[in-house]
C-alpha cells in the first residue's frame, strides 16, 4: 500500500504551474539544529512556495510552543499566504521530513481534503535538479474557511482519561532516551520521562534519509513498540510536531491517528501529572 498522503517530487514537478496546486514551506528546527527555516526559504524555495510559520501561525495567547490557532486565525493567516477553498496543500520542509509533517496534520484539523507531504522534501527535490526560487512569496490574498475538527486534536485530561479507560493506545514519537527519561529534555524545566502507559515509536526510526520508511517497516516499528495500528491511537511527542510524523506514520501502515495530544511533553513535562521513566510497561 502507497500512503495516500504522499507525493512524489515528480507529481509536483508537473503541477508547478497549476493555480491551485500550492507548495507550502513548514521548515522548522529543533534549537540545536542551529537552522531557521524562514531565512532559508528566502535563500531557495520551491517555485510558487509560500512559508508556513508553525510558531507564528499558532495560538500566541500560550506559553506552549506552536500550539493550534483558533479557526479564525488559522483561516486569515493561510488566506493572506494566497491558500483558499479547493486549494492543493503539498506541505515540504528543509529537512525531508519533519515539519511538513506538522503542515500537513494542520490543514488537515482545519478541513483540507486535498492535503499531501512532499516524498523527500526540498534535499530531493534540490538533489534532482528541479527549479528553484528566491525571495519572498509574491500569491494575492484570497479566502479561506475552516471547517476544525475537533476531534482530532487531544488535551491532558483527554489523554489521561483515556489512558485510564483503556480507550486508546498513546504512541510518543520522541526519542527513546527521552521517553525512557534517561537525558534532560531539550527545553528547560521538565521533567524527564514518559506519560505512563504510552508506548515509544521514535521519529527518527521511521524517517532515514528525510523520507517515510516503506510499509513493512512503519508496521514492524508500531508492531515492535507494542502498538496495534488496527485499534485507537492518539500520538504526542515534545511539542505536537514529530506526534504529526506518527499520525503520518500510521496511515502509511495501514491504520490512522484518532487524535494529536497538541501540548505533548512541552506541557505534560511541566504539570503535576504522572511521570514514568524506564522502557514502556508491556
Amino acid at each position: 500500500m502507497t500512503n495516500p498522503n504522499l507525493v512524489s517530487t515528480a507529481w509536483l514537478a508537473e503541477r508547478l504551474g497549476d493555480p491551485d496546486v500550492i507548495p507550502v514551506d513548514g521548515s522548522w528546527y529543533l534549537p540545536g539544529a542551529n537552522r531557521d527555516g524562514a531565512v532559508e526559504f528566502l535563500s531557495a524555495h520551491i517555485p510558487g512556495a509560500v512559508y508556513f510559520d508553525i510558531n507564528g501561525i499558532a495560538d500566541l495567547s500560550t506559553d506552549l510552543p506552536h500550539m493550534l490557532p483558533s479557526p479564525e486565525v488559522f483561516a486569515e493567516a493561510v488566506g493572506k499566504l494566497g491558500i483558499g477553498d479547493g486549494a492543493t496543500v503539498v506541505a515540504y520542509d528543509g529537512a525531508g521530513l519533519f515539519a511538513a509533517a506538522r503542515v500537513w496534520w494542520t490543514f488537515k484539523v482545519f478541513g483540507v481534503k486535498n492535503v499531501h507531504v512532499l516524498d523527500g522534501g526540498l534535499p530531493k527535490w534540490s538533489a534532482e535538479g528541479r527549479p528553484l526560487d528566491a525571495g519572498h512569496a509574491t500569491r494575492a490574498a484570497t479566502t479561506f474557511t475552516p471547517r476544525f475538527d475537533e476531534s482530532a486534536v487531544r488535551d491532558a485530561d483527554q489523554v489521561a482519561a483515556g489512558l485510564e479507560a483503556g480507550a486508546f493506545q498513546v504512541v510518543d514519537a520522541r526519542p527513546a532516551a527521552r521517553f525512557r527519561g534517561e537525558v534532560p529534555e531539550p527545553r528547560p524545566g521538565l521533567a524527564s520521562g514518559h506519560i505512563p502507559g504510552s508506548r515509544n515509536v521514535p521519529f527518527d526510526q521511521i524517517v532515514k534519509n528525510g523520507r517515510l520508511a516503506d510499509e513493512a517497516e512503519l508496521r514492524a516499528a508500531f508492531e515492535a513498540a507494542g502498538v496495534d495500528v488496527s485499534g485507537p491511537v492518539v500520538t504526542t511527542c515534545g511539542s505536537g510536531v514529530s506526534a504529526a510524523i506518527l499520525a503520518l506514520a500510521l496511515e502509511g501502515a495501514g491504520g490512522r491517528a484518532e487524535g494529536l495530544y497538541d501540548g505533548s511533553w512541552a506541557e505534560w513535562g511541566a504539570g503535576q501529572r504522572p511521570v514514568a521513566t524506564g522502557p514502556a510497561k508491556s
